[in-house]
């Protein structure tokens, strides 16, 4: 009973990761048509809004911090997998699980307890663009860090489950627990 909330719970992680992530992906083409954007206005045509630049690195720094945890979801962050990848799965899977508990981890409650105070700052002078014709609301841009944070220790999760499966696998072959 225990057993199947907890992957209830990792499924449930998975499934708001995943719509997260493809829900920001749709911004990287936003991103290049505001980009070209700007540039066909300001050589073209004389024109440039602060706003419309500054648009396009608030769409960048959702889809890197929205989607940090759909791509270690999907494993898609960079490794040095020098003995990893000729690991067997259950080597494999003891060292993922020690680098969600010893770097994941850490480093998410890091940015959850550094970023607070910075954004509640932000939040309590309803922080805005510092140039003239900017986005107002960058408070709510920096309050995407602890969110970012949470999004990943929800993740890592997830991922520690599968890894616990993996680990109380009966069924794995030789080779694997000779890695």
């Amino acid at each position: 009973m225990q057993q199947d909330l907890i992957h209830k719970f990792a499924r449930a992680a998975n499934g708001l990761n995943d719509r997260i992530g493809r829900a920001v992906s749709w911004l990287t083409l936003a991103m290049v048509v505001v980009t070209v954007l700007v540039v066909v206005l300001r050589y073209g045509f004389d024109i440039g809004w602060i706003w419309m630049q500054e648009s396009v690195t608030w769409m960048y720094s959702l889809v890197f911090m929205l989607g940090a945890s759909y791509t270690f979801a999907h494993d898609g962050h960079v490794r040095v997998d020098i003995f990893y990848r000729e690991a067997g799965s259950r080597r494999q899977a003891l060292v993922d699980l020690a680098g969600i508990v010893f770097l994941l981890l850490p480093i998410c409650v890091f940015i959850l307890i550094t970023s607070w105070d910075f954004v509640v700052d932000s939040w309590r002078v309803r922080e805005a663009s510092r140039e003239a014709g900017g986005l107002p609301g960058v408070f709510l841009l920096k309050s995407i860090m602890p969110v970012m944070a949470v999004l990943l220790i929800l993740q890592g999760f997830a991922i520690a489950v599968a890894k616990l499966d993996v680990l109380s696998s009966k069924t794995t072959s030789s080779s694997d627990d000779q890695s």
